[in-house]
C-alpha cells in the first residue's frame, strides 16, 4: 500500500500499532485521527449539524445520520457469515461477531474484566474512576455512559422517536415501545355489554364498567338500586328477603347487618360511640 506523504503513512501505521495520540480533554478517549476527535467533541458540545429529512432527528456525526436513515429504508448491509444475522449498524455488527469468536482483547487493569471492544472498556473504567464526562446543560446531571446521557436529554426535549404502528403512541426508549407492543399481541377476552369495548385484564374491565353505572356496578335485581361494593348489595338484599339474622342477646332485637347490631349493643353496655 502506497501513501502520498509521510503523514499519511504515520496515520496508517496507527492501525497496526493501536496508537491513539489525539485525546479528548473531556473524557480521555483517544483517536488515531484528529478528524475523528473533532467529530467526537460534538458529543460534549451538543452540536448536531446533520439532520434526517424523514423525521427531523439531528446527529453529531454524518456516519450516525447514515446509520439512522437505514431505520427508514430498512437497509441492513452487514451480514454475519456464521449465522446470517443482518445489521444496519457497523459497531453492533462488530460486537455480534465477537459472540462467535469470544475474543476479548481489552482488559481492565483494576478488576481484570475483559471486553471485545475498546469503547466498552473505557465505559467500564469509569465505574472505578467515578468519572462522568457527559453533563446535561438543562439540569446539570452528569453521566458516565453516552447512551444513558442521550436518553436523559430526551426527557427535556420531549423527543419520542419510537412509534407504535398499531395505535400511534410514541416512546422515548425502544424498550418501552417493545413492552407497549405486548398489549396489542395479548388476547382481549373481557367484553363490555354496554358499549362493546374489549379488555385484556379483568381489573381494567371492572373499572371501565363503573363508567356506565356511575360508580355503582352491583345492581339489585328486585329494585334496581346500585352499590359500589358487592358486600353492600348483599346487605341490601336482606331488606327484600325480610331476613334479620343478627340478634341482640340482651333484648332480642334483630338487625339486618352486623354493623347496626354493634351500634345497638352500645346502648346496653353504656359505651358511647
Amino acid at each position: 500500500m502506497s501513501f502520498s506523504g509521510s503523514s499519511g503513512l504515520k496515520t496508517h501505521q496507527r492501525i497496526h500499532t493501536g496508537e491513539k495520540p489525539h485525546k479528548c480533554s473531556h473524557c480521555g478517549q483517544g483517536f488515531s485521527r484528529k478528524a475523528h476527535l473533532k467529530d467526537h467533541l460534538k458529543i460534549h458540545t451538543g452540536e448536531k449539524p446533520f439532520q434526517c429529512k424523514e423525521c427531523g432527528r439531528k446527529f453529531t456525526q454524518r456516519s450516525n445520520l447514515v446509520t439512522h436513515q437505514r431505520l427508514h429504508s430498512g437497509e441492513k448491509p452487514y451480514t454475519c457469515k456464521d449465522c446470517g444475522k443482518q445489521y444496519s449498524d457497523a459497531s453492533n455488527f462488530k460486537g455480534h461477531l465477537q459472540t462467535h469468536s469470544e475474543e476479548k482483547p481489552y482488559q481492565c487493569k483494576e478488576c481484570g474484566k475483559k471486553f471485545g471492544q475498546e469503547r466498552n472498556l473505557i465505559r467500564h473504567q469509569r465505574i472505578h474512576s467515578g468519572e462522568k464526562p457527559y453533563a446535561c446543560k438543562d439540569c446539570g446531571k452528569r453521566f458516565s455512559d453516552p447512551s444513558n446521557f442521550k436518553a436523559h436529554q430526551k426527557t427535556h426535549s420531549g423527543e419520542k422517536p419510537h412509534e407504535c404502528k398499531e395505535c400511534g403512541e410514541k416512546f422515548r426508549k425502544k424498550g418501552n415501545l417493545t413492552e407497549h407492543q405486548q398489549i396489542h399481541s395479548r388476547e382481549k377476552c373481557f367484553t363490555c355489554k354496554d358499549c362493546g369495548k374489549r379488555f385484556q385484564y379483568l381489573a381494567d374491565f371492572t373499572v371501565h364498567q363503573l363508567s356506565h353505572s356511575e360508580g355503582k356496578p352491583y345492581k339489585c335485581d328486585e329494585c334496581g338500586e346500585g352499590f359500589r361494593k358487592l358486600s353492600h348489595l348483599k346487605i341490601h338484599q336482606q331488606f327484600h328477603a325480610g331476613e334479620k339474622k343478627y340478634l341482640c342477646e340482651e333484648c332480642g332485637k334483630q338487625f339486618y347487618c352486623l354493623a347496626d347490631l354493634t351500634v345497638h349493643q352500645q346502648i346496653h353496655s353504656g359505651e358511647k360511640p
